[in-house]
């Protein structure tokens, strides 16, 4: 492969997976004009149209998400080979990119950030915040942290957050006006704030008792697709809503919210750190794991626990391969 032909590929990657030149450009750290003609070349030279573009947006056409397939896992390959060269320093230098789902976001990365950065300056951090994430290989990225349920079997897996659990709450306010539900059945009588997924399916009130899984069906005047917006609603005592309880622990603790049913709150293994057993784990990434692995020790949690101990049924084994 000629020089050329690589920096073709790298800005064409760098503009699909940002979904912008500008953010590809900074990502590179060349010309957004370098980039244009970089990619412009590549198309000339395939003979096909590789991402559509309008003053407003990018978005990749069939030939080029084909493409894209194809490049990103052997461009990572070769950026870990590059940064090989590096991993006899004494500091680990290089891009690591993450994947994380919004809990992990709030509750554990934005608090370790600055140490993090500070202890590694070395490191350029990437950090990608999604609901539901997807194929990290795939995508580009070193590493995962989601729900241990969601984890794919093939993958490498480190506990870095303790059991998870769901549960109802409401504001005192809600329930002056309103009959607090003994059981999930009583639920139907109220005015319960639903969450939409990214794929577009509501996010199910499930819970479990006794080795028993129920699933309730809830209905409301308020869906939403943001998890602060729900947590505004239910302090402002716009109905039920059904919560991690990470998020709201502050608010139950001052009684600003009034948890629920929690007899019947399903837990969940926690939150893992995850990646691909087939991959060379990068210094940078070799540094995360590191970093996360005294995280743990300071907070007293077990690495371990195999993913998928959980009864959710809204995060049992999304996508995994058997």
């Amino acid at each position: 492969m000629r020089g050329t032909q690589f920096a073709e590929l790298s800005a064409f990657a760098a503009i699909a997976e940002q979904r912008s030149f500008a953010k590809a450009a900074t990502l590179l750290g060349v010309g957004r004009s370098t980039l244009s003609q970089n990619l412009r070349a590549l198309e000339e030279r395939l003979g096909v149209r590789l991402l559509n573009r309008t003053t407003r947006s990018v978005s990749l056409t069939e030939a080029g998400a084909r493409l894209l397939a194809r490049v990103r896992p052997a461009l990572g390959e070769l950026e870990a080979a590059v940064d090989d060269i590096g991993d006899d320093r004494r500091a680990p230098t290089g891009l690591l990119r993450l994947v994380v789902q919004p809990p992990v976001a709030s509750l554990m990365i934005g608090p370790m950030l600055a140490r993090f950065m500070g202890a590694y300056p070395g490191i350029r951090l990437d950090v990608a915040v999604e609901k539901m994430p997807g194929d990290i290989v795939g995508e580009g990225f070193d590493a995962g942290i989601r729900f241990g349920e969601q984890v794919e079997r093939d993958m490498i897996a480190m506990r870095v957050m303790g059991e998870a659990r769901f549960v109802v709450v409401a504001a005192p306010g809600y329930l002056a006006r309103h009959p607090r539900p003994k059981t999930p059945r009583d639920l139907r009588q109220h005015d319960c704030i639903r969450n939409r997924l990214p794929n577009g399916a509501m996010f199910g009130w499930d819970f479990a008792k006794n080795g028993r899984v129920v699933h309730a069906a809830v209905g409301g005047r308020l869906i939403v697709n943001d998890i602060e917006l729900s947590i505004r609603a239910v302090l402002d005592g716009l109905g039920l809503a059904y919560l991690l309880h990470d998020y709201i622990a502050a608010d139950i603790a001052d009684g600003r919210l009034v948890p629920m049913l929690e007899d019947w709150s399903p837990r969940m293994s926690g939150f893992f750190l995850y990646h691909s057993s087939r991959r060379r784990i990068t210094a940078p990434l070799q540094a995360f794991i590191d970093f996360m692995k005294a995280e743990i020790k300071r907070r007293g949690l077990s690495p371990s626990g195999p993913p998928g101990a959980g009864v959710h049924p809204n995060y049992r084994l999304v996508g995994a391969r058997r």
